[in-house]
């Protein structure tokens, strides 16, 4: 016995351990023992039979033991299926009555071996489901880092589930970020892919923010810990990975209730020949072909081989809407900030009163805007990067209004901020100045008279345009935009994008009512932030969260999360939901013909029970062929980007 089990452990190394669950490892082992021990009962059957040829009591006796090792466990999963409601577990049914059948009419040797046949094939079944698994299972082990925590002057290596928040780690270059963060010390460069399936990594400074599952490439940086273990996004995101890999598409269940139709009839048939036959033998082999090995793989292998696709692309899939309503999906809405727009504000219009010069505007407004964190300031600095302010001046920044300056002698002032704020300081302000603007209007004086004006904007991304025109031609009758901000700003956003409707100013009631009135007539799809976009999300039929790295709420309220901002992973999905619902149903056909056809052939005798072992796996391998074909998606994507 011992020489067995060493021989089960040296065949785990051979499958690398890696790549298997402690519970997996178990499972193999268990098997390949029981396949050892039936095979031994097997081969001493044989020799004592050779041997002595009128003796049939003790070969009988081998194959009794090696009949039950084999086909117990069968029998009591079986007979689990039978007594379930669904009527799982077909495969196992239709195997214990064919073994039994053979065991009751004297084929000892053939019940051992259908079953021990059996197992094999389904063994290397599940260790070659199209390489999903390991894709996801290569996710989760790139959380199981260990930490090194930063206390009083001092290195000790942790474990990630032992971090507190406010604690300090530092993260040394090539390891793995072990928690979510933010950085207070250091520069480096971070690998994210494995979180928004972006291939470029990340430079990440002081005040930037760091994720579990993550990767540092160059610098070592000194890290605050904002979440603990379980809370992490990544913690989440695996979560939600495990139960996407259970999803139970509408088509699976059309395989439950194929199901309790199919087992009859294979039996009928069965009884059928053997009593118009009068020959066990074609029995015994319809039912062994018969077993549903490619009806199982139906819908999981196409879901497995789509949540490989879609992981390495930095796209959460978390429901089954991912093929019952993506696919169906007729009219899309957006948010319009940090959506179809960068959601960063960007200088677009300078105007000057008469007899000012517009660097002379841009410097005094930059000579205030230097000592400000505000947004208007960030976009000015960003806008105006090559000019220079005015030295000397002391800056204050008031919230609400703007930035004051003054020089040292007081006798020169800068006033930077809203028309209010200029009034307030008794800064004149001709009537209808920024009539022609769109946009967040700031005003710049200096020394009491009014310089100009400057008007920012968000800008729309580069992928907006094209991802609205593919989304058109995938179906979408109607894109709607809705937003919380001005009508006129939101209406230049979104000129000649080829949206068919805006709606500004809006809270986020008024954008759940907005959706629940296109329900009434549409399938609706929602993209938003997935924060105050939330109530939209969950409204709509289909939920897309874009950005979705490190908000909870995001990862939460959507039904997929993409974790970047790359519109192009929206038509994206909607084409992989399209092509996974089509192998699906192929997937349906090839089984239950190849099924039938290996019935038949088995009824007229071209097909014994132990040929039947193996090439009822035949539909099995076609289906995971087929289901393999989604995993060229992605390098058919990237091939056509590199074309155009």
């Amino acid at each position: 016995m011992e020489s067995i089990d060493n021989m089960a452990k040296n065949s785990l190394s051979a499958l690398s351990q890696d790549k298997l669950t402690d519970k997996e490892q178990e499972k193999i082992k268990k098997q390949v023992i029981k396949a050892t021990i039936s095979v031994s009962c097997l081969i001493v059957g044989l020799i004592y039979s050779a041997l002595f040829p009128t003796r049939t009591v003790v070969p009988a006796f081998f194959y009794t033991i090696g009949f039950l090792i084999e086909g117990i466990p069968i029998f009591i999963v079986a007979v689990k299926g039978i007594l379930s409601k669904e009527l799982k577990n077909a495969m196992e049914m239709l195997v214990v009555i064919a073994i039994v059948a053979c065991y009751l009419t004297g084929q000892l040797i053939l019940s051992i071996l259908i079953p021990l046949i059996l197992n094999i094939a389904h063994f290397l079944e599940e260790r070659s489901i199209v390489g999903g698994r390991e894709v996801i299972e290569g996710l989760r082990k790139m959380n199981h880092n260990t930490a090194v925590l930063y206390e009083n002057g001092e290195e000790r290596e942790v474990a990630p589930q032992e971090l507190k928040k406010g604690q300090t780690i530092i993260i040394k270059p090539g390891a793995g970020i072990p928690i979510d963060g933010i950085v207070l010390f250091g520069k480096t460069n971070v690998d994210q892919k494995s979180l928004t399936g972006e291939p470029q990594p990340e430079p990440i400074k002081e005040g930037d923010p760091v994720y579990a599952g993550t990767v540092n490439i160059d610098g070592q940086i000194l890290v605050r810990v904002e979440k603990e273990y379980v809370d992490t996004s990544f913690s989440k995101i695996l979560n939600l990975l495990e139960e996407a890999e259970n999803i139970e598409t509408p088509e699976s269940r059309l395989i439950d209730r194929f199901m309790k139709y199919y087992i009859p009839f294979v039996l009928v048939v069965a009884v059928a020949v053997a009593m118009f036959s009068s020959d066990i033998s074609k029995a015994i082999a319809i039912l062994v072909v018969s077993c549903p090995c490619g009806q199982m793989l139906v819908s999981s292998a196409p879901m497995i081989a789509a949540l490989s696709v879609a992981i390495k692309r930095g796209i959460l899939i978390k429901n089954s809407k991912f093929i019952e309503e993506l696919t169906e999906v007729n009219a899309v809405v957006f948010d319009k900030t940090g959506t179809i727009t960068k959601g960063d504000l960007t200088l677009t219009d300078v105007l000057v009163v008469n007899g000012v010069e517009k660097e002379e505007l841009l410097r005094v407004a930059i000579t205030v805007a230097e000592a400000s964190t505000h947004p208007i300031s960030r976009a000015l600095l960003r806008g105006v990067s090559d000019l220079k302010g005015l030295e000397g001046f002391e800056v204050k920044e008031v919230s609400g209004k703007g930035m004051m300056g003054v020089s040292p002698d007081e006798q020169k002032t800068i006033f930077f901020g809203n028309k209010l704020w200029m009034e307030t300081n008794e800064i004149l302000v001709r009537e209808g100045l920024d009539s022609e603007l769109i946009g967040s209007v700031s005003y710049v004086a200096y020394n009491g008279n009014l310089l100009g004006c400057l008007c920012f904007n968000d800008t729309v991304r580069e992928d907006s345009k094209p991802c609205i025109q593919e989304l058109k031609s995938l179906g979408a009758q109607k894109v709607v935009v809705l937003t919380g901000d001005r009508k006129e700003s939101a209406n230049r956003i979104c000129q000649d994008m080829d949206i068919d409707e805006v709606k500004a100013q809006l809270l986020p009631l008024d954008k759940l009512q907005s959706i629940q009135e296109l329900r009434e007539e549409y399938i609706v799809l929602a993209v938003g932030d997935g924060i105050n976009d939330a109530l939209a999300l969950k409204e709509a039929n289909v939920g897309i969260a874009m950005g979705a790295m490190g908000s909870d709420l995001a990862i939460q309220s959507a039904d997929i999360a993409l974790m970047n901002n790359n519109l192009e992973n929206i038509p994206f999905a909607i084409k992989l939901a399209h092509q996974t619902k089509n192998i699906i149903y192929q997937n349906l056909a090839l089984s239950c013909t190849i099924s039938l056809a290996m019935i038949i052939f088995s009824a007229l005798g071209y097909i014994s029970a132990l040929a039947g072992t193996i090439l009822h796996n035949l539909g099995a391998f076609v289906v995971l062929i087929n289901s393999s074909r989604i995993l060229k998606t992605e390098l058919w994507d990237e091939d056509k980007k590199e074309k155009v």
